[in-house]
């Protein structure tokens, strides 16, 4: 990897981290569904450059169907999860949790995809999962309004972007990139726009709440995706996969430093297991398999 494809690695995902930071502040006036109408909206108009040419909008309107279906399952449903998350979950705690999307890449993948899976990355499987059970242990509280529903709200966006993962693989990955990114964030902005009204809050908001909202949209959401889908092209896939464990180390850094959120050892405990799970399920850390030796025999005469 380049010293600038490195620069992009480390940018994306400090803006990826810090959207958790944009969401803890400002989902709890906004709302979940309002904040992410908000982001999607204004993420969908600054990202409309990229599709000047006519045969981009004619790749839209052909592939309509399925960019609706694919801005549903990676931007309504999982953004309104994580925000609805984040107005009760910390935002490096909720990162952590997002952290295990490959894993439900993995096993979506495998059950509905056809795609093969290894012994290796169950146990990847496992051991995240595991990860989190140490991270939430004294937190599944599943009476009303208690932390465990918001654990599954965001595992529930871990899911779906899972889904949107093989989808997109499957079936979209003949359209250009900027196709996919404009045409599902234009797609999941129209969706969201008759919720969004309907929930928006009557009280009014604060500017530090709007000032937020907006990073969320034009840094975490537009920038983020123009990076993304550079450093894709630049450096490949695998490289570009690393951003999913530096997100979490990101979110957390920003979580101390601008919240006060508490770091201590079970959250770093939870944080290792959960990351070294999700390397091996992702085959970026791969168990060698000791083999014996073939017998050797005495040559024939």
């Amino acid at each position: 990897m380049s010293s600038a494809d490195s620069l992009r690695l480390i940018l994306l995902s400090s803006l990826w981290g810090l959207s958790f930071i944009f969401m803890r502040v400002a989902a709890p006036e906004f709302g979940a569904v309002p904040l992410v109408m908000v982001r999607m909206g204004i993420g969908a108009l600054l990202l409309m450059p990229l599709l000047i040419s006519l045969r981009y909008l004619r790749l839209i309107w052909q592939h309509k169907g399925p960019l609706l279906f694919l801005g549903v399952v990676n931007h309504v449903l999982p953004f309104s999860l994580l925000a609805l998350a984040t107005t009760q979950l910390e935002a490096g705690f909720t990162s952590l949790i997002n952290a295990t999307t490959p894993i439900f890449t993995a096993l979506l993948g495998a059950l509905f995809f056809a795609t093969a899976i290894q012994r290796q990355q169950y146990l990847g499987l496992a051991l995240a999962l595991l990860g989190v059970y140490v991270l939430s242990a004294n937190r599944l509280d599943f009476t009303l309004g208690g932390d465990g529903w918001f654990i599954l709200a965001a595992l529930g966006a871990t899911f779906c972007y899972g889904i949107a993962s093989n989808y997109s693989k499957t079936r979209l990955s003949h359209l250009p990139t900027r196709v996919l990114a404009a045409g599902s964030s234009a797609m999941s902005a129209l969706v969201l726009l008759i919720p969004g009204i309907l929930l928006w809050p009557s009280d009014p908001i604060t500017p530090l709440a709007w000032g937020n909202a907006l990073a969320l949209a034009g840094l975490s959401t537009t920038l983020a995706f123009l990076l993304y889908f550079g450093l894709l092209a630049s450096a490949g896939a695998t490289a570009t996969s690393t951003v999913t464990f530096l997100v979490p180390v990101s979110a957390l850094m920003w979580g101390y430093l601008l919240l006060g959120e508490t770091l201590n050892l079970q959250i770093i405990a939870g944080m290792v297991i959960t990351l070294i799970g999700t390397a091996i399920a992702t085959k970026l850390l791969r168990i060698k398999r000791h083999e014996s030796p073939p017998p050797v025999y005495p040559p024939h005469e």
